[in-house]
């Protein structure tokens, strides 16, 4: 027989019952729960007596509402878009003033620079390529020092 078998009945129903720490999760969990869907099914059912009570004033002003409703929402877009591209107007002219005055340059007016020159030089009749030529043999002396500087 194995040493299970010879425990008494009592003993083995004490070993298997859950702690009184577990009892209290269990308990306090049920409470919890219980309460909840009882406040979920008190919810619902105020919803759906609300809704069956404001259905015939929905049907009689919906001649009304409906129209206004979509002219409301209709303002509210126009107002939001409005908003939305005069703060893109400001922030864009901001931008350019800062720019021209020199004092701030923005994230990307390198780019612009570039491509301003770029332009301005084609324009002369000046040789992008040699351009092109000296900048390339400068990130090659930059890869060199840079590799060496690894290699020490």
């Amino acid at each position: 027989m194995s040493n299970d078998q010879k425990k008494p009945m009592t003993q083995k129903l004490y070993e298997s019952a859950p702690s009184s720490r577990q009892a209290a999760k269990f308990l306090t969990a049920t409470t919890l729960s219980a309460t909840l869907l009882f406040l979920s099914g008190l919810t619902l059912t105020g919803t759906v007596v609300a809704l069956v009570m404001a259905t015939p004033v929905m049907v009689l002003f919906s001649p009304i509402l409906v129209p206004s409703g979509i002219v409301i929402f209709l303002l509210i877009a126009g107002f939001l878009f409005s908003g939305g591209c005069g703060v893109a107007a400001v922030t864009a002219l901001s931008w350019i003033y800062k720019y021209v005055q020199g004092k701030h340059h923005p994230l990307g007016a390198d780019k612009l620079d570039y491509v301003r020159n770029m332009i301005a030089s084609m324009a002369r009749g000046v040789s992008v390529t040699g351009n092109a030529k000296e900048t390339g043999q400068f990130v090659q002396q930059k890869a060199r020092e840079i590799a060496q500087g690894q290699g020490s």
